[in-house]
């Protein structure tokens, strides 16, 4: 074999069974897989030709695999290189020889089960002492862990460790061999999820506390004390230079009373995991920060303006800490902090000369350096084969500068706590659209490709009138049609349809003519292959924007949620975040009174924001202060669906849509209402839609009026919005109130589902910076539990069938319905959701669209349906592979755990396959990940 180690900066270390190490040989892998195939195919195999390459190739899958992550003098265990080496057998169709392989490791792990064990462990502290292993903490810590947990085992978790452990592990192994063992029987009980964020809490106390102290510390969970803690940590952040000074002239101690430390067992494996790698402040990478000082630090940063800042603080860290409401991704990791760069989104326009795109990619670098999300409207760049008066030349067109875009967001990575992120729009009837709509293409010129940026198309009315009247479509270079960029509706068609008509009569220089059915076509078709560009909708976002009367909206952001005004001297801020649906109802319905609660506190939160944050460029400044947008969102629909078991795709499901927003919505703006009566209106207020008391459920007429009533909404509603359009109409504090986001970390954090988001499976892998994490259905597990139908050949059946109900014939149908999955509901309930949600939003919503066995006729109906329902923007199309999803082994897979060195994986049973969500490739190109991190961006 021609296979080799691989080095990296430290050796990769293999942890053998019995507590050794040696370093990581390919070649042993290669071996074992040459004895699997000649153990299966015996003879067959060892005179053909293919099985050398074959062996080769399959081994440089398993070393690419577990190398991926791999860091300095990163520990593997035995056990995780096995699990691998069965996955790629299994990726690759060799099922017999896969089969064998697990039963072999079956054989010889029941062998290591009957063997006597240590009767004495050591444990290798800090100073590589080897001092006895304290078990009687560790059955205190199990113990905690599984505290209020029923179906958790104590005992369970403790055999796992036992059979791990090894003389000489050292306290950060140990720690993590904790974590490792509680999360290999996840698969069986999900609350052991909860047992596993507690034990990497034990871990995290004890590196926290280690260094507010100055000297090793540990604590169990009863013997913690936030009380004494969080004054030290608020010292030890101002000396590190991280925390805001001003932080120490609260009453600390006050607030320290006011933490609630039982609330740090309401963290999920996966929410646990994503706070230590990427939230809690750290010094050179030893954290200092514990959950409830977490929240109550980000409360203490947006209560500093406030007139009594205890009170506030305590306010918003119960809204936090409870789960009913979180901020946005920046503002909880720099609030409180001496950069408070707590905005989310923003959006610029590029005007068409040199100076104007290269500030842009200055303006994009600043901005996405302290975890700012970006759209850039890039329309108003002239096209390819454009004059250019300066140097008598032509024009390469928009797309080379959308390639330096590209690297730029690229480059400035927001300090390695999530990818930096952009997305281009482009109007429909720019003559480059064609080629913008190749950008994220794998093949032709790659110096026009952009494999790491969105886009999006910036779609108007008269484009879809094109496409249903099956009419022709001019595409012009913006030099020579300056004004459409700044028009909509009506307007923009009429002086569209003059252009069309001067460049026939040969009075414009640049245009192409082709059928918009064509170009209809070719955008779905990009967007069915590579997942771009998104489809939004011009018109309806500027016609119904509450600012109308100061500007134009040029684009949407990243995630296509928001809707604001930009121009060359007004860079469009969005402070986001999002109630927590799922925490504000019960099986009867919505708990209307602590709904009106969050949603009033979170506006006054989001309100704050715009006046603490730190503004790295002066146009988002002077947007944020004269305006003063906010984005509140909703996540945990799908939660709050089952908790009242509406069954997804509904009418029922779609009217709990209507009413929920309708309720956040009254809320929201009736708050920003009686936030304008305290500090005063936004600068911009008068002429808005708010100061003629044109409400968003009353803009609907507006669209409907240019549409020529071409408007399918339903309009009705249930609470009294005569008396706030009057409260309105004498002011507003926010010129935007609402947004939805795609929340795809921040609702990790609170263990529910992504924003508005349908169900993606039952059980499955989920994949983001983190690691890989298993994500099962606790809703569904306790019904089928109520039923007797939990047990593990109905983990087995949900593994097989990937996270499906349908085919499992023993579950009843009712909850097959309940529990449908995001491919087996039809997306036109979701778009109809989508629509009733759309009434009430001044903004817009992350609509996910998916489509199990997409075609031309499918994508073509629910777009079509999309714009026909006055949805503002639709984002990802999601849709299953080609080929059959991918599988991996559950167990020893779960998380990177990067707090420590990983050791020991837990002995397994032969692993099971379990679905993961397909990645995108050469065989599945079309779909988006429901699981990419480069999804986290907007919070």
């Amino acid at each position: 074999m021609s296979t080799t180690t691989t080095s990296t900066t430290a050796p990769v270390r293999v942890i053998r069974r019995d507590g050794g190490a040696s370093a990581f040989d390919a070649t042993k892998i290669a071996v074992a897989m040459s004895k699997a195939f000649l153990a299966v195919e015996g003879d067959a195999a060892a005179s053909s030709s293919r099985l050398h390459p074959l062996v080769e190739d399959l081994t440089a899958q398993v070393e690419a695999a577990l190398l991926k992550h791999a860091r300095p003098d990163t520990a593997l265990h035995v056990e995780q290189i096995q699990d691998q080496v069965e996955l790629v057998l299994m990726r690759g169709g060799h099922h017999k020889v896969a089969r064998a392989y697990v039963l072999y490791r079956e054989e010889h792990a029941k062998a290591r089960e009957v063997a006597p064990a240590a009767a004495e462990f050591r444990v290798k502290d800090v100073d590589g002492e080897l001092v006895p292993l304290d078990w009687d903490r560790v059955g205190v810590v199990v113990g905690e862990a599984c505290a209020d947990l029923a179906d958790t085992s104590a005992g369970a978790v403790l055999a796992e460790v036992r059979r791990i452990l090894y003389d000489g592990i050292t306290v950060d192994e140990l720690a993590v061999a904790l974590v490792m063992a509680a999360r290999a029987l996840v698969e069986t009980e999900p609350d052991y999820s909860y047992v596993a964020a507690r034990l990497l809490l034990d871990q995290l106390r004890r590196e926290v506390l280690t260094r507010v102290a100055g000297r090793p510390a540990e604590a169990t969970g009863g013997q913690m004390s936030y009380a004494d803690h969080f004054p030290a940590y608020v010292r030890l952040g101002i000396e590190l230079d991280r925390l805001d000074p001003e932080l120490a002239e609260f009453d600390v101690e006050r607030l320290a009373a006011a933490i609630r430390p039982e609330r740090d067992g309401k963290f999920d494996f996966l929410g646990a995991q994503t706070l230590y790698d990427r939230y809690f402040l750290h010094d050179h990478g030893t954290r200092y920060e514990l959950p409830q000082a977490f929240f109550m630090r980000v409360a203490m940063g947006l209560a500093l303006r406030e007139d009594d800042r205890e009170a506030r603080a305590i306010e918003f860290y119960e809204l936090l800490s409870s789960f009913d409401f979180m901020a946005s991704t920046p503002t909880l990791f720099n609030s409180g902090t001496t950069r408070p760069q707590l905005s989310s989104c923003f959006l610029t326009t590029v005007d068409d000369d040199l100076q104007s795109i290269f500030q842009g990619y200055r303006n994009n670098a600043l901005l996405a350096k302290f975890s700012g999300g970006l759209g850039n409207d890039w329309t108003p760049v002239r096209g390819m084969g454009a004059h250019i008066k300066g140097t008598n030349g032509e024009s390469r067109g928009v797309v080379p500068f959308l390639k330096i875009a590209n690297d730029t967001a690229v480059a400035v990575n927001q300090g390695g706590k999530r990818k930096g992120a952009a997305c281009a729009y482009l109007e429909t009837w720019h003559v480059d659209v064609e080629e913008f709509l190749d950008l994220r293409k794998n093949t032709g010129d790659d110096r026009r490709r952009t494999h790491d940026m969105n886009t999006a198309n910036w779609v108007p009315d008269e484009f879809l009138r094109r496409v249903e009247a099956d009419a022709d479509w001019t595409l012009f270079s913006p030099d020579e049609t300056p004004d459409l960029h700044d028009l909509y509706g009506t307007a923009f068609a009429e002086r569209y349809r003059a252009y069309e008509a001067a460049a026939d009569r040969g009075e414009v220089t640049v245009f192409k003519r082709v059928g918009a059915v064509d170009l209809w076509r070719r955008m779905l078709t990009v967007l069915f292959e590579t997942g771009h560009p998104w489809i939004t909708f011009k018109d309806p976002c500027n016609l119904r924007s509450p600012q109308q009367h100061v500007g134009v909206v040029h684009s949407s952001n990243l995630c296509t949620e928001i809707t604001l005004n930009t121009s060359a001297d007004e860079v469009a801020v969005c402070n986001l975040g999002s109630v927590n649906l799922a925490n504000h109802v019960t099986a009867n319905g919505v708990d209307a009174a602590r709904l009106e609660r969050t949603v009033r506190t979170a506006v006054r939160m989001l309100d704050n924001v715009i006046d603490i944050n730190f503004y790295t460029i002066p146009e988002a400044r002077r947007s944020n202060l004269r305006h003063r947008p906010i984005g509140l969102g909703l996540m945990g629909f799908t939660d709050a669906l089952f908790v009242q078991r509406l069954v997804p795709g509904s009418p029922d499901a779609v009217e709990f849509a209507d009413r929920s927003m309708e309720a956040i919505s009254y809320h929201a703006l009736s708050a920003s209402a009686d936030l304008a009566r305290e500090r005063g209106s936004y600068e911009s207020f008068e002429g808005s839609l708010w100061s003629r008391g044109v409400l968003p459920i009353d803009s609907i007429a507006l669209l409907a009026e240019a549409r020529g009533g071409d408007l399918d909404v339903d309009a009705s509603t249930t609470l009294d919005w005569d008396a706030l359009r009057e409260k309105v109409r004498g002011g507003m504090r926010n010129s935007n109130t609402m947004a939805i986001a795609p929340t795809a970390t921040i609702s990790n954090i609170c263990g529910v589902g992504q924003s508005i988001e349908p169900l993606f499976r039952n059980l499955y892998v989920k994949s983001n910076m983190s690691g890989d994490f298993t994500v099962l259905n606790r809703h569904l597990v306790a019904d089928l539990k109520a039923l007797g139908l939990w047990d593990e050949a109905m983990v087995a059946d949900l593994k097989y069938f990937d996270g499906s109900l349908a085919p499992i014939n023993r579950v009843p149908d009712d909850l097959k319905a309940l529990y449908a999955t995001a491919f087996e509901v039809s997306s036109e309930w979701l778009i109809e959701a989508g629509s009733r949600r759309q009434k009430w939003i001044d903004q817009a919503q992350s609509l996910n669209l998916y489509i199990a066995a997409p075609n031309g006729r499918k994508l073509d109906a629910v777009y079509r349906l999309a714009w026909h329902k006055g949805l503002k923007t639709t984002y990802y199309l999601r849709s299953t592979a080609a080929t059959s999803v991918e599988k991996s082994t559950l167990r020893g897979t779960d998380g990177k755990l990067n707090a420590v060195q990983p050791v020991a994986a837990p002995a397994a049973p032969p692993p099971t396959p379990i679905a993961t969500v397909p990645t995108g490739g050469s065989d599945d190109a079309l779909v988006c990940s429901v699981t990419d991190p480069d999804c986290e961006a907007c919070q």
